[in-house]
This record gives structure tokens, sequence and C-alpha cells, in this order.
């Protein structure tokens, strides 16, 4: 696999693996990429500018100012320019201020402007690595959205032995590159995702709905277009944002008004993803003015809303793909597998509420995939961008060439 015409800008801290940016900058040369190296003043202690800068072919970049100029280095004119910022070697230091937003050198303030894929391979010692503060931001850069490059095992500059090791540069590049090649997987397939709650009005100020924040619906939106797909992404009333400009975000508010858009997207969709948390009850009356309290009791009239799913399972063509959700509290997997046969689905995505850490609200979530032959696969707890990921390598087994 190749990075033919990539740009990369690739990060060095300061870390004994700091020697191994230079194999790895070579490395990434070699398979067509442009490099450009920013430092830290911890990484110039360990292996020199003008080693990289001979590499590169371009001055190494540590400081916000050009000496011999005062000109001014551009951290946003970087960010914008680069297809992937690599953090390689990235010490516990910097994955801490990455964590929480320190931008106190100039590598830091790239980070916080770019916009492409940020990888970053950890490399220190095993009781750092291992450290629950060290864990613990990891786990916050993995929700921000980055990639992880975990460590390998061996021995370290300490004398020890563990985990801590930053990749090896050969396989950091093939990381690379694949990640780029599974951008590619779903080009130009038109996917629909329902993502978010419905509110389902009682009156001009009062509403029934549902906890979901739509987090879940928007990373699987994100995943899909970062392979390539054009997705429609139809949302209940979320405070989650996307720029991405394969996503065609629809605003509604109301199941009903879910089910009608969602209607008018199948028809041309490859896979339709329903991720939405639909209420499936709405008032049969709805008041036009707030109902005040004059009484001790209220009664409301519900009826069922439209089953979003059931309506697309029955209308749904051989070479559509359907993908439904549910989030169970009590007999998690047989009403998972019913709901998966009644409504025509081609694999169910479950979750419970008894999964400490799963649901609404959050940023983390545990689930399992029951398909349409019976294979279960259970997955272990990952931030939603990991869900979503693993979710859509499981799509790529049911989409049609």
């Amino acid at each position: 696999m190749s990075l033919q015409g990539k740009k990369i800008i690739l990060g060095i801290t300061g870390s004994i693996a700091a020697y191994k940016a230079a194999y790895l900058a070579r490395t990434l040369i070699k398979q067509g990429t442009e490099v450009q190296i920013l430092m830290t003043a911890f990484g110039k202690e360990f292996i020199t500018p003008v080693t990289l800068s001979a590499l590169t072919g371009k001055p190494v970049l540590s400081e916000f100012f050009r000496d011999e100029s005062g000109m001014w280095n551009s951290h946003v004119d970087l960010g914008l320019w680069g297809d992937a910022l690599l953090i390689a070697p990235a010490s516990a230091n910097t994955i801490a201020k990455m964590a929480h937003g320190i931008c106190d050198n100039y590598l830091l303030t790239a980070y916080l402007s770019c916009r492409c894929p940020v990888f970053v391979a950890p490399a220190m010692d095993f009781d750092m690595f291992l450290h629950p503060a060290t864990q613990k931001n990891l786990e916050i850069l993995r929700s921000y959205g980055n990639h992880i490059i975990e460590p390998a095992e061996g021995e370290l500059a300490s004398g020890l032995q563990g985990k801590g090791r930053m990749e090896e540069p050969e396989k950091i590049a093939t990381l690379l590159s694949d990640f780029f090649n599974q951008q590619k997987e779903l080009d130009k397939k038109k996917i629909l995702i329902t993502a978010g709650p419905t509110y389902e009005k009682i009156d001009p100020v009062r509403f029934i709905g549902n906890h979901s924040s739509g987090k879940m619906g928007f990373a699987l939106a994100e995943e899909c277009a970062n392979r390539g797909a054009l997705v429609s992404l139809i949302s209940g009333p979320v405070n989650v944002k996307t720029t991405h400009p394969n996503i065609h975000l629809i605003p509604v508010v109301s199941a009903q008004e879910m089910c009608e858009e969602s209607l008018k997207e199948f028809e041309q969709c490859d896979v339709a993803i329903l991720c939405a948390a639909v209420a499936d009850f709405t008032p049969k009356t709805k008041s036009d003015q707030k109902i005040k309290r004059e009484k001790d009791n209220l009664t409301i009239e519900l009826t069922p809303t439209q089953d979003i799913a059931a309506h697309l399972g029955k209308h749904k063509k051989d070479n559509q793909v359907l993908v439904g959700f549910a989030l169970e509290t009590e007999n998690e997997s047989a009403n998972a597998t019913k709901k998966l046969e009644r409504k025509n689905l081609d694999f169910i995505v479950l979750n419970s509420l008894q999964n400490k850490g799963a649901g609404f609200q959050v940023d983390t979530n545990q689930i399992t995939i029951i398909d349409k032959s019976g294979k279960r696969t259970d997955f272990p707890l990952k931030s939603k961008k990991e869900v979503a990921n693993d979710i859509i390598d499981y799509l790529k087994l049911f989409m049609k060439s």
C-alpha cells in the first residue's frame, strides 16, 4: 500500500525513541509522502533538527517565529496543509497536554489547529505508560477521535522489560497507509443514518422525549464519511455537530418527521443504519396553548408512531443493507433477535443498560452484533468512535459490490 502524495506532519517530542523518527521520516518519504517535522524543545535534546531537515528537505519547525526574519510560522496554515498529524514519539508529558488542551509550544498549537486525522505513538517506560493518569489521558484522546498507535513490548531504555516501546517505523507507515486506503472502502456509497431522540409535542412548551445524545449516530456518520460514503444524516434535536463535507444533515423533531425523511432518502440508499431513539408513542392530541395546571391529574392519550425500521424492512431491495439498533434492559438477546427478524434487518446492534458505561449521554458504548444468520459477536467497552469503526467493519461483510 502506498502513501503517494500524502502530506504528513511529523511531531517529535522528548523521548529516547526520538532516534526512530529519522527512520520513520525516511520510510514515509520513500512511500511518496511530503513530511514536515515539528519538534518540542525536549525533542531536540535527543536528535538534532539538522539531521531531520537533511532527510526531509524542509526546515524543522519548533518556534513560533523564524529567528532570521522574525516572520510567523503559521500553525493554522500548517494545520490546513497536512493530510495527517503523526506524533511519534509521543511522551507522557505531551500526551497529558494534548488531553487537556495545553498549547505551550509550537507542536501543541499545531495539534489544536489541525483538521486532519491525528495519530499518536506513545513512547515511555512501562510504569509511566500503565499509570492511571497516562491511561486516562489516552482515553481522553481517543474520545476526541485521535488514533492511538499502541506501543510494543520489549526491552526499554531503563533496562526494564514491558510495554512502552514506540512501534517500529515500518509498522507505523503501514498503519497510516491502511487508514488512507480504508477511506476509499465506501467510495460514493449512499448511506442513510438516523440519530438522536425525537420529541413528541404535548403543547408549545412540553414534549415526550428520551435521553439520547446522538453521539453514536454522529460517530457512525463520521466513520462512513471518512471512508468515502455520501451520508444522509437524519437527526432529532441534539447538541452534537458535524462539518464533514460528505455528510448532509437533515434536522427533524418528531417521529413523524423522521419517518417522512427516512422514506424519502431510503429509495436511493445502499445502506440504512437506524441508530435514532425514535419515540414509540406520540400524544393523540396536541394542544396549541400551554396546558394549565388546573387538576391534580392529567391523562394524555398516546397513539403508536409509525415503525420506521419495519417499514423500511418491508420495502428493502436485495441490494440494500438495513441495520437496526436495540437498547434493552432485560432479555436483551432474545428481544434483539425478535426485532431483527420482525423488521427484516441484516444485523442488529444491541446495547444493554445493564452494562456500565453504555447507553445514553456517555462517550462510550458496549455492543453485541447479531446478524440474520444468528451469529453473535460481542465487543468490549470502547469509545463511541471505536464502536462506530467496529460496526462499519462489520457492515462491509454485507455490502454488495
